[in-house]
């Protein structure tokens, strides 16, 4: 091998799927560790999507305890078992979700399309074990808490998003355009629209909008109960992620100016080529009414005829 050839180990990079499996992790815990932080990630030079470098992969590899304690980090448990670790029932779990107190993670949809919600099992063990929360896990729920509950209060989606979004911007590296996708992705479209009202810069904020939070298929019923737990539906949720968007999109107009068209040198707009005329089809036989003859088209046809004569008269 040619002594010209370097290796530089710190350039080196692996994709999502090889980095779970250099770190022995599923996959799914893979994807919750990068997240939640736990897992740093660069971009792909390429304009792949992220990857994890090698140094990160020793970095964590040499981390105390690996690789359970990385497993323990990223471990998450439903409704029964987060009412197990807190020692409480299902019911009062759920009323806990509820109300903010402990917030989920992550989730997913079930074969009946039912949201199962997940938590994390380490944060459930430090709740159960702060002094503070005593009250919450035991004795009867306070009644200004019992008739937000019969109101209909469910705090779950709306935390998960308050979450994702800390995630979404750590994943934009302090790129002002993806910081602001990352807000826009918890928001309807329309209301986008309200904030980002040019359309040059729309359609540049949507070459950073993150991927969606599900595997199904555009449109599918899964996508689109997803879509409606990822956009934001409280009125003062959507205040301020309206008024981060604005602040967002304003930095980002500053810093990267969204692209558009070139104006025209002369400042004028562009003149359109004239279109050529159109050639209107000769009728295969003639119409039941008098022929109008023009001069304006016959002329040619008699030029024509002249420059023949001329030509075979003088070969």
């Amino acid at each position: 091998m040619s002594g010209n050839t370097v290796t530089k180990p710190q350039s080196l990079s692996f994709a999502p799927s090889r980095a779970a499996r250099e770190l022995e992790l599923r996959r799914g815990e893979f994807d919750l560790a990068v997240h939640l932080g736990c897992v740093r990630t660069v971009p792909d030079e390429g304009g792949g999507g992220r990857r994890v470098a090698r140094t990160e992969i020793d970095r964590l590899r040499t981390e105390e305890g690996y690789p359970e304690a990385l497993r323990k980090r990223v471990e998450t448990v439903g409704t029964k078992q987060g009412a197990d670790l807190l020692e409480v029932t299902p019911a009062r779990f759920t009323r806990l979700a509820r109300l903010g107190v402990v917030v989920p993670v992550t989730f997913y949809l079930n074969r009946y399309r039912a949201v199962v919600w997940l938590y994390l099992a380490e944060e459930l063990r430090q709740f159960a074990a702060d002094g503070d929360s005593t009250g919450l896990l035991s004795g009867t729920t306070p009644s200004g808490l019992r008739e937000q509950l019969e109101a209909g209060l469910d705090l779950r989606a709306r935390n998960w998003r308050g979450r994702h979004l800390g995630f979404l911007l750590r994943q934009a590296d302090g790129h002002p355009w993806a910081r602001a996708a990352a807000v826009a992705s918890l928001l309807d479209p329309v209301q986008v629209a309200e904030i980002v009202q040019d359309p040059y810069e729309r359609s540049h904020l949507n070459r950073f909008r993150p991927r969606p939070v599900t595997n199904g298929a555009p449109g599918s019923p899964s996508a689109q109960l997803a879509e409606r737990i990822m956009t934001a539906d409280h009125p003062d949720e959507i205040g301020w992620l309206r008024a981060d968007l604005a602040q967002a999109v304003s930095e980002a107009r500053t810093d990267h100016p969204a692209p558009r068209p070139a104006p025209n040198p002369t400042g004028e707009r562009p003149t359109p080529h004239p279109a050529a005329p159109r050639q209107t089809p000769r009728p295969t036989a003639p119409p039941p009414v008098a022929q109008h003859h023009d001069p304006a088209h016959q002329e040619p046809e008699r030029s024509r005829g002249l420059l023949s004569r001329l030509l075979r008269r003088n070969p």
